[in-house]
């Protein structure tokens, strides 16, 4: 341990007269870590700090490369998403798209769901193309009157058709 004090205090002597931070670091680390494999990481991670002096702090205070990867690396407690209400709200589709989703008012979510289902089951994809739809006599009205639409497309002129 008294050596490694003693390169600890070379190292901060090197930062003062002002050497490239990474450079800095990297001779820390290694010396510090000697041989571990993590020392790589740990040097990546230290190194984007700004100025050479918190780096070496930081990587001269860890005992291995490891802990310093777990500090620097903290990850954020995962939270559970929200559904937006606005998705949720039930719109009542227009005459053209209640023929293929039905009349009753539905979510803009299970809309979209049920006319890819009956886009799926009436094998409308366009083979060579799978991102354009070819519209048959239902789905031309709620495209109005477009043969063929992208899947991206689809969502606007879906949108069009909901109250």
């Amino acid at each position: 341990m008294a050596k490694a004090k003693k390169t600890t205090k070379k190292v901060v002597k090197k930062v003062a007269a002002k050497k490239p931070v990474k450079k800095t670091v990297k001779k820390v680390a290694v010396k510090k870590v000697a041989a571990k494999k993590t020392a790589k990481k740990a040097v990546k991670k230290v190194a984007v700090k700004k100025t050479a002096k918190k780096a070496v702090k930081k990587v001269a205070v860890k005992k291995t490369a490891k802990k310093a990867v777990k500090k620097v690396v903290a990850k954020k407690p995962a939270t559970k998403r929200k559904p937006n209400a606005a998705f949720m709200k039930p719109l009542t589709p227009s005459a053209a798209l209640a023929d293929v989703v039905g009349a009753a008012a539905l979510p803009r979510t299970e809309v979209t769901k049920k006319v890819w289902d009956y886009i799926k089951k009436n094998k409308l994809q366009d083979p060579a193309n799978r991102r354009m739809i070819n519209a048959d006599a239902k789905l031309k009205a709620v495209f109005g009157g477009k043969s063929k639409v992208s899947m991206f497309e689809m969502t606007k002129l879906i949108s069009n058709n909901l109250k």
